[in-house]
């Protein structure tokens, strides 16, 4: 196994899995080349038995190899929720294998030989999309944990307000007075940090989709959830 030059938590790694030293060896010296780490592997079964640095990148997997097939680490790297986008780079591709391969979730499929550029360019554009997903995913876990302190009522409250409930209907539906609403509306703003209508929305978007569900099934009078300024009159 080929080891990283990096060992920065954040910078990328492209991860390798090819039978042909050669390939490997190649691939490795033009991705250093551009400042890119890299480890590589000999066979699938290696991945599944390492412990893979959690850095942002990308998996470049040849098809055909001794025992499981690059296709057959795709699908257990999926089983095991694994997201880093894949890469195939192979000499025994045609377009039924290219296309299955892209219905699972490969990113891009590449025929060996393959000019620098356009590896480096799939790489790149793998990177990007891990990076963005991971920074994607770290919003929805600060944001769950904030959605999480509520207490009971001041998710009944965030459940009306989203869906376009002035105070006075929300007071109505929960049977409180409208003073003690905006108390609890206050609190629960706080709670989110969200200093506007337009911040609570774009919190609420990022929370899991069971969270973003309730809140939808909530909302006042049978209405869908409206962002401000789209009809739903939303006032503190």
């Amino acid at each position: 196994m080929g080891v990283a030059n990096s060992q920065t938590i954040d910078s990328p790694l492209t991860v390798l899995v090819d039978d042909d030293a050669e390939v490997r060896d190649s691939l490795q010296e033009l991705l250093s080349s551009v400042g890119i780490d890299s480890i590589s592997f000999s066979s699938a079964q290696e991945v599944l038995n390492a412990k893979l640095p959690d850095r942002p990148g990308c998996f470049v997997l040849d098809v055909r190899m001794p025992g499981l097939s690059g296709m057959d680490l795709q699908q257990l790297l999926a089983t095991k929720d694994i997201l880093t986008p894949i890469i195939f780079l192979t000499g025994h591709g045609d377009i039924a294998m290219s296309v299955e391969a892209m219905k699972a979730g490969a990113l891009d499929f590449l025929t060996k030989p393959v000019r620098d550029q356009t590896f480096l360019d799939a790489v790149s554009t793998a990177i990007e999309a891990d990076t963005a997903r991971r920074e994607a995913s770290a919003v929805t876990r600060k944001n769950t944990a904030q959605y999480q302190i509520l207490t009971p009522r001041e998710r009944e409250v965030l459940k009306f307000v989203v869906s376009g409930a002035m105070n006075k209907q929300i007071a109505y539906e929960l049977g409180i007075s409208e003073i003690t609403v905006k108390l609890h509306r206050s609190n629960m703003m706080k709670k989110m940090k969200a200093r506007s209508l337009s911040d609570l929305f774009n919190v609420c978007q990022s929370l899991p989709a069971d969270i973003r569900c309730l809140l939808k099934m909530a909302s006042a009078g049978g209405k869908t959830a409206a962002r401000p300024g789209t009809g739903a009159q939303l006032t503190h």
